[in-house]
Protein backbone atom coordinates (compact mmCIF):
# COMPACT_ATOMS: atom_id res chain seq x y z
CA UNK A 1 0.00 0.00 0.00
CA UNK A 2 1.15 3.52 -0.78
CA UNK A 3 -0.16 6.89 0.37
CA UNK A 4 0.42 9.45 -2.36
CA UNK A 5 0.28 13.24 -1.94
CA UNK A 6 0.45 15.44 -5.04
CA UNK A 7 0.67 19.24 -5.31
CA UNK A 8 -0.93 19.85 -1.91
CA UNK A 9 -1.22 23.54 -1.05
CA UNK A 10 -2.51 25.53 1.90
CA UNK A 11 -2.26 29.22 2.75
CA UNK A 12 -3.67 31.45 5.47
CA UNK A 13 -4.23 34.93 4.01
CA UNK A 14 -0.75 36.01 2.88
CA UNK A 15 1.17 33.17 4.59
CA UNK A 16 1.83 30.05 2.51
CA UNK A 17 2.15 27.05 4.83
CA UNK A 18 2.17 24.15 2.35
CA UNK A 19 3.71 24.84 -1.03
CA UNK A 20 3.07 22.22 -3.73
CA UNK A 21 3.73 19.23 -1.44
CA UNK A 22 4.58 15.99 -3.26
CA UNK A 23 5.45 12.80 -1.43
CA UNK A 24 4.77 9.05 -1.44
CA UNK A 25 4.62 7.10 1.82
CA UNK A 26 4.85 3.30 1.89
CA UNK A 27 3.16 0.98 4.36
CA UNK A 28 5.19 -0.87 6.95
CA UNK A 29 7.30 2.15 7.85
CA UNK A 30 7.29 4.86 10.49
CA UNK A 31 8.04 8.23 8.89
CA UNK A 32 9.45 10.96 11.07
CA UNK A 33 8.00 14.28 9.93
CA UNK A 34 10.67 16.67 11.15
CA UNK A 35 10.13 20.42 11.32
CA UNK A 36 10.33 23.38 13.63
CA UNK A 37 7.33 24.44 15.68
CA UNK A 38 5.17 26.42 13.27
CA UNK A 39 6.59 24.78 10.14
CA UNK A 40 3.16 23.42 9.16
CA UNK A 41 3.18 19.86 10.50
CA UNK A 42 -0.21 20.18 12.19
CA UNK A 43 -1.63 21.99 9.16
CA UNK A 44 -0.50 19.11 6.94
CA UNK A 45 -2.15 16.58 9.25
CA UNK A 46 -5.37 18.60 9.41
CA UNK A 47 -5.47 18.72 5.61
CA UNK A 48 -4.90 14.96 5.33
CA UNK A 49 -7.54 14.33 8.00
CA UNK A 50 -9.89 16.67 6.09
CA UNK A 51 -10.42 18.84 9.16
CA UNK A 52 -9.46 21.83 7.01
CA UNK A 53 -9.76 22.45 3.29
CA UNK A 54 -6.73 22.47 1.06
CA UNK A 55 -6.17 25.18 -1.54
CA UNK A 56 -5.13 22.68 -4.16
CA UNK A 57 -3.70 19.25 -4.81
CA UNK A 58 -4.87 15.77 -3.87
CA UNK A 59 -3.96 12.65 -1.94
CA UNK A 60 -4.97 9.03 -2.41
CA UNK A 61 -4.28 5.43 -1.49
CA UNK A 62 -2.80 2.90 -3.88
CA UNK A 63 -3.67 -0.66 -2.87
CA UNK A 64 -2.55 -3.61 -5.01
CA UNK A 65 -2.03 -1.28 -7.95
CA UNK A 66 -5.53 0.25 -7.65
CA UNK A 67 -6.02 3.90 -6.72
CA UNK A 68 -8.81 5.08 -4.46
CA UNK A 69 -9.93 8.01 -2.34
CA UNK A 70 -8.81 8.26 1.27
CA UNK A 71 -11.88 7.57 3.42
CA UNK A 72 -12.46 8.71 7.04
CA UNK A 73 -11.94 5.17 8.37
CA UNK A 74 -8.53 5.04 6.66
CA UNK A 75 -7.08 7.66 8.99
CA UNK A 76 -6.28 7.57 12.68
CA UNK A 77 -5.15 10.81 14.31
CA UNK A 78 -3.33 11.02 17.65
CA UNK A 79 -3.20 14.60 18.89
CA UNK A 80 -0.36 16.12 20.91
CA UNK A 81 -2.96 17.22 23.48
CA UNK A 82 -5.20 14.18 23.89
CA UNK A 83 -8.94 14.72 23.77
CA UNK A 84 -11.09 12.09 25.49
CA UNK A 85 -14.64 12.17 26.94
CA UNK A 86 -13.70 12.88 30.53
CA UNK A 87 -17.17 12.03 31.89
CA UNK A 88 -16.58 8.35 31.02
CA UNK A 89 -14.32 5.81 32.64
CA UNK A 90 -11.63 4.20 30.52
CA UNK A 91 -13.66 0.98 30.38
CA UNK A 92 -16.89 2.79 29.41
CA UNK A 93 -15.09 4.69 26.65
CA UNK A 94 -13.50 1.56 25.25
CA UNK A 95 -16.78 -0.38 25.35
CA UNK A 96 -18.61 2.51 23.65
CA UNK A 97 -15.97 2.64 20.89
CA UNK A 98 -16.19 -1.09 20.27
CA UNK A 99 -19.99 -1.06 20.30
CA UNK A 100 -20.29 1.66 17.65
CA UNK A 101 -17.67 -0.10 15.48
CA UNK A 102 -19.17 -3.56 15.92
CA UNK A 103 -18.69 -5.61 12.76
CA UNK A 104 -15.75 -3.55 11.51
CA UNK A 105 -13.17 -4.42 14.19
CA UNK A 106 -10.94 -7.30 13.18
CA UNK A 107 -10.56 -10.04 15.77
CA UNK A 108 -12.25 -8.21 18.70
CA UNK A 109 -10.95 -9.25 22.11
CA UNK A 110 -12.04 -8.71 25.73
CA UNK A 111 -11.54 -5.16 27.00
CA UNK A 112 -9.01 -6.19 29.62
CA UNK A 113 -6.78 -7.75 26.98
CA UNK A 114 -6.50 -4.33 25.29
CA UNK A 115 -5.84 -2.60 28.61
CA UNK A 116 -3.09 -5.13 29.34
CA UNK A 117 -1.45 -4.42 25.97
CA UNK A 118 -1.28 -0.71 26.85
CA UNK A 119 0.00 -1.37 30.39
CA UNK A 120 -3.03 0.36 31.90
CA UNK A 121 -3.33 -0.83 35.47
CA UNK A 122 -6.57 -2.60 36.57
CA UNK A 123 -7.22 0.11 39.17
CA UNK A 124 -7.20 2.80 36.47
CA UNK A 125 -9.58 1.12 34.04
CA UNK A 126 -12.72 2.10 35.96
CA UNK A 127 -11.65 5.62 36.88
CA UNK A 128 -13.17 8.66 35.19
CA UNK A 129 -10.83 9.83 32.45
CA UNK A 130 -10.94 13.37 33.81
CA UNK A 131 -8.67 12.00 36.55
CA UNK A 132 -6.22 10.50 34.05
CA UNK A 133 -2.77 11.98 33.57
CA UNK A 134 -1.71 13.36 30.19
CA UNK A 135 0.15 10.11 29.52
CA UNK A 136 -2.88 7.98 30.40
CA UNK A 137 -5.13 9.98 28.09
CA UNK A 138 -2.52 9.57 25.38
CA UNK A 139 -2.54 5.82 25.95
CA UNK A 140 -6.32 5.79 25.48
CA UNK A 141 -5.92 7.62 22.16
CA UNK A 142 -3.38 5.03 21.10
CA UNK A 143 -5.56 2.18 22.29
CA UNK A 144 -8.42 3.27 20.02
CA UNK A 145 -6.06 3.24 17.05
CA UNK A 146 -4.68 -0.14 18.06
CA UNK A 147 -8.22 -1.51 17.87
CA UNK A 148 -9.33 0.36 14.74
CA UNK A 149 -6.15 -0.44 12.76
CA UNK A 150 -6.37 2.51 10.33
CA UNK A 151 -4.39 2.39 7.09
CA UNK A 152 -2.80 5.75 7.89
CA UNK A 153 -1.82 6.76 11.41
CA UNK A 154 -1.02 10.45 11.93
CA UNK A 155 0.73 11.31 15.19
CA UNK A 156 1.18 14.97 16.07
CA UNK A 157 4.10 15.20 18.55
CA UNK A 158 2.46 12.65 20.89
CA UNK A 159 5.55 11.91 23.01
CA UNK A 160 6.65 15.47 23.73
CA UNK A 161 5.24 15.80 27.25
CA UNK A 162 5.32 12.17 28.39
CA UNK A 163 7.55 10.81 31.11
CA UNK A 164 10.47 8.60 30.06
CA UNK A 165 8.81 5.27 30.92
CA UNK A 166 5.53 6.06 29.13
CA UNK A 167 7.39 7.44 26.10
CA UNK A 168 9.40 4.21 25.80
CA UNK A 169 6.19 2.17 26.08
CA UNK A 170 4.63 4.24 23.29
CA UNK A 171 7.67 3.81 21.04
CA UNK A 172 7.56 0.05 21.57
CA UNK A 173 3.86 0.00 20.70
CA UNK A 174 4.35 2.10 17.57
CA UNK A 175 7.03 -0.25 16.29
CA UNK A 176 4.69 -3.21 16.88
CA UNK A 177 1.84 -1.48 14.99
CA UNK A 178 3.68 -0.33 11.87
CA UNK A 179 3.17 -3.45 9.71
CA UNK A 180 0.51 -2.98 7.04
CA UNK A 181 0.00 0.74 7.57
CA UNK A 182 1.59 4.12 6.96
CA UNK A 183 2.64 5.81 10.21
CA UNK A 184 3.62 9.49 10.09
CA UNK A 185 5.06 10.79 13.33
CA UNK A 186 5.62 14.52 13.56
CA UNK A 187 8.28 15.96 15.84
CA UNK A 188 10.68 18.88 16.17
CA UNK A 189 13.22 16.63 17.94
CA UNK A 190 15.85 15.23 15.57
CA UNK A 191 17.18 12.59 18.00
CA UNK A 192 13.67 11.23 18.62
CA UNK A 193 13.03 10.96 14.88
CA UNK A 194 16.32 9.12 14.36
CA UNK A 195 15.62 6.73 17.26
CA UNK A 196 12.03 5.81 16.38
CA UNK A 197 11.52 6.23 12.65
CA UNK A 198 12.46 4.19 9.59
CA UNK A 199 12.47 7.22 7.32
CA UNK A 200 12.99 10.93 7.97
CA UNK A 201 11.04 13.58 6.05
CA UNK A 202 11.89 17.24 6.46
CA UNK A 203 9.11 19.84 6.26
CA UNK A 204 10.86 23.06 5.35
CA UNK A 205 9.60 26.14 3.47
CA UNK A 206 6.27 24.42 2.90
CA UNK A 207 7.64 21.34 1.14
CA UNK A 208 8.54 17.75 2.07
CA UNK A 209 12.00 16.37 1.43
CA UNK A 210 13.31 12.90 2.26
CA UNK A 211 16.48 12.76 4.35
CA UNK A 212 18.96 9.89 4.02
CA UNK A 213 18.86 8.45 7.52
CA UNK A 214 22.23 6.73 7.09
CA UNK A 215 23.85 10.15 7.02
CA UNK A 216 22.41 11.15 10.38
CA UNK A 217 25.24 9.48 12.25
CA UNK A 218 27.48 12.14 10.75
CA UNK A 219 27.56 15.21 12.99
CA UNK A 220 28.22 17.55 10.07
CA UNK A 221 25.14 16.23 8.27
CA UNK A 222 23.06 16.65 11.43
CA UNK A 223 24.23 20.24 11.66
CA UNK A 224 23.09 20.86 8.07
CA UNK A 225 19.62 19.59 8.97
CA UNK A 226 19.53 21.82 12.05
CA UNK A 227 20.68 24.77 9.96
CA UNK A 228 17.89 24.10 7.43
CA UNK A 229 15.37 24.13 10.26
CA UNK A 230 16.89 27.31 11.64
CA UNK A 231 16.56 28.99 8.23
CA UNK A 232 12.92 27.90 8.16
CA UNK A 233 12.24 29.95 11.30
CA UNK A 234 13.60 33.06 9.59
CA UNK A 235 12.06 32.41 6.18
Amino acid sequence: MRFVIEHLQKSYETKTVLRDVDFTFESGKIYGLLGRNGAGKTTLFNCLNKDIRTDGGEFRLEVNGEQREVLPDDIGYVLSTPTVPEFLTGREFLKFFMDIHEGTIEDPRPLDVYFDEMNIEPADRDKLMKNYSHGMKNKMQMLINLIARPNILLMDEPLTSLDVVTAEEMKRLLRSLKAGRVTIFSTHLLDLAVDLCDEIVLLSHGQLEAVDKSNLDDQEFKEKIIEALREESHG
